[in-house]
This record gives structure tokens, sequence and C-alpha cells, in this order.
């Protein structure tokens, strides 16, 4: 198959995955972003490609005049109460972004996960959970570190790269 057929099938799997996005959390989630008007921030937090995306995201939002911060970044204010909190994890269960939503949690944050499994451990440590599809159950049960460390990498083009 060569790489127009490939762009297409990737196309429509990613028109797939946006379908499904259920209005109702998404609606939730413009509410929680915009309860940070004035004094309250938000945060992001992600590892690997999850993490890029989370990077980028927190771009756009600080485009919009929002108060945004990368959890692990030099400059990074501490987290206040009533702060949020966007973890992204496809599998919802990387150690990274869990540890940090659970001490967030503990500071008073509001938590809002955007992960494909919304009853992984992300999902249920969340105020809010978003849905996005296309990532696929991992055939065992390590996170992103544990995964990279060991040279463990998916394809190019996996359902996780999707999410």
């Amino acid at each position: 198959m060569g790489v127009l057929e490939n762009c297409k099938k990737l196309m429509e799997a990613i028109s797939k995955n946006l379908s499904t996005i259920n209005q109702e959390e998404s609606e939730q989630l413009i509410k929680y972003l915009l309860s940070t008007v004035g004094d309250k921030r938000i945060f992001l937090v992600g590892s690997g490609r999850s993490g890029l995306v989370a990077r980028s995201f927190a771009t756009r939002l600080m485009h919009l005049g929002f108060n945004v911060s990368v959890i692990g970044e030099t400059t990074t204010p501490p987290l206040r109460k009533g702060d949020v909190l966007i973890a992204v994890s496809g599998s919802g269960e990387t150690t990274y972004p869990l540890t940090v939503a659970k001490e967030a949690k503990k500071l008073g944050a509001r938590i809002v996960a955007v992960t494909s499994f919304p009853d992984s451990p992300l999902g249920k440590t969340a105020d809010l959970v978003v849905k996005i599809g296309g990532r696929v159950p991992a055939k065992e049960t390590k996170d992103y570190v544990t995964r990279q460390l060991s040279g463990e990498h998916e394809p190019l083009t996996t359902m996780g790269t999707l999410f």
C-alpha cells in the first residue's frame, strides 16, 4: 500500500475517533477552563506523545489568554486549591501523569483526565474524564516510562498514535 492510501486510512481512523467524542464532556471541559479566568490557573501534564500534545494544548490556551503552565518545566509555579490540572494519558495508567494527578488532587485542584480508558486509575482520580478513543489496551501492564527504558516502542501509526 502506498503513502497516499496509508494517509487516507489514517485520516478515516482519526475522523472516526473524533466522531465519538462526547459533547457533554467537551462542554464540561470548557466550563472548567473558563472557571480559571481571574486568579486560578491551568496546568497540563503527560508523557511521551501525550506529553507533546499536552504542551501543544498549553500553548494554544496561552494564546487564548489563559494562565497556563506545563508540569515539570523550570518556570512552573506551585499548584493551588481550585486550579485545574489536565492530565493526558491514553492508557490512564502512565506513572508520571497519574502521580501528578493524585498529588494535585490532595492540594485541592480539579482534575481532568484525557484518556481512552475512563475506568483507569487516572480516570478514577479525575473529577472529569474526557474520553478520546484510539488507544488500544497494552499487551502488558507496563507504563510509558518502563516501555521506553526497556526499548519497547510501538510502530509509527499504531492506535496509540491516533489517541
